[in-house]
């Protein structure tokens, strides 16, 4: 029996899972915010709906992973820092180094700052996390789990760009995908729902929330995904504009007397459905709940039409697709989002069931018996994905 910790740390935040091993249990959770700031929030849930949670100043990583050991021991939820045997960490980006994951030495540190270039919002807070536990954690095994490795391996055709090759091998410049664990478990899962070897099966999981992406698993393999060099590539996502003509970039810099920089800040933050509203929101549940303005719904008719564009052409790139897979915040939780993409895709015999539908958030198969693609509602689970690769990597 062990305790493994998931943990996903953020420029300023800690979230993170504890786990008894291998009966996949949720021993508590939690997560640590405003590090850095004023008034941090420090959050643990635990027991039977028991809750802590403390606003202090938590000035840096480290002392969040110590208040966060202290105060498991104080709960008593450990007996001591000794009864956690492993710790696994989310890190965004692997670059061409890392297609699996792997037991954290120096060496691998080295590797996810030097590939902070590709996410330097992202691999940088990893590490403080990396380094606070493997601090405070000497022996312990430490394990990291990149969201890119589930695409390392994608064929070529898929994840060259059409630019000059020597960019490509002088900088390392192709797509290396986002949220691989999250597509990796639910289309795991989806053949376990099935009762089908994944080995066998066509299927293109959405992972759909403020970020959004699409992505073609065949065999159990990742042939191609939307998210490209960075996570700004592919659907239309909360704040982010997904695909777009790059010369959209030239144009409007002049216009706007800005510079690359501060484009790329648009595109990031402020396109989306909270460009497309104007402002109005990033989320999809303010959207919706203005469904029947004229304008609205040509908001959603984008969004549910970028994403019917990807499954789409991952049908082809499959030759054939067996089932589609939904998840993530909008994913699991918003049955029109479901609704219009599918119901705008029956000419290849898929259909879904309204009744099923309306149940967000339960795992299930929400198409009739009828449809020839099974469509399913699976909630992610990227913490116990990270947990069964601490685990793998247990000698």
């Amino acid at each position: 029996m062990s305790k493994t910790i998931s943990i996903n740390a953020g420029s300023s935040s800690l979230k993170w899972q504890l786990y008894q091993m291998p009966e996949e249990k949720v021993i508590a959770k939690g997560i640590t915010e405003r590090i850095g700031l004023k008034d941090s929030i420090f959050t643990i849930k635990y027991g039977d709906g028991q809750k802590f949670e403390e606003i202090l100043d938590i000035e840096d990583h480290a002392i969040a992973v110590k208040k966060l050991l202290d105060q498991l021991i104080e709960l008593e939820i450990l007996g001591s820092y000794d009864e956690i045997t492993g710790v696994g960490h989310r890190v965004v980006q692997g670059g061409k180094y890392f297609d699996k994951s792997v037991v954290i030495d120096d060496d691998v540190v080295e590797k996810i700052e030097e590939l902070a270039a590709f996410a330097p919002l992202h691999n940088p807070a990893h590490l403080m996390g990396i380094n606070a536990f493997r601090e405070l954690l000497p022996g312990v095994l430490n394990v990291a789990v990149f969201d890119t490795a589930f695409f390392a391996n994608m064929p070529k055709v898929a994840k060259y760009y059409s630019i000059p090759k020597e960019y490509r091998e002088k900088y390392d410049v192709r797509k290396y995908g986002a949220h691989g664990t999250s597509h990796r478990y639910v289309a795991q899962r989806a053949a376990e729902v099935l009762g089908k070897p994944i080995e066998d099966l066509k299927i293109i999981t959405c992972h759909i929330g403020n970020g959004a992406s699409i992505s073609a698993v065949d065999g159990g393999k990742a042939v191609d995904t939307s998210m490209g060099f960075t996570p700004l590539a592919g659907v239309t996502m909360g704040t982010r504009s997904g695909d777009i003509d790059p010369a959209v970039l030239q144009f409007l810099m002049h216009k706007l007397d800005i510079d690359i920089d501060e484009m790329l800040n648009i595109l990031n933050k402020k396109s989306g459905l909270l460009g497309l509203s104007d402002g109005f929101s990033s989320d999809m549940r303010d959207i919706k709940a203005r469904r029947g303005e004229e304008e609205i719904d040509t908001i959603l008719n984008i969004f549910y039409d970028r994403i019917r564009k990807y499954v789409g052409s991952y049908v082809t790139v499959m030759n054939g697709v067996d089932a589609i897979v939904f998840t993530a915040g909008i994913g699991e939780n918003d049955q029109y989002t479901r609704e219009y993409v599918i119901n705008g895709m029956s000419w290849f015999g898929c259909e879904i069931d309204p009744e099923k539908n309306l149940q967000n958030g339960v795992e299930q198969v929400i198409s009739t018996p009828e449809s020839k693609v099974k469509v399913l509602l699976i909630p992610t689970d990227e913490e116990l994905m990270i947990a069964r690769d601490v685990e793998s990597l247990r000698s």
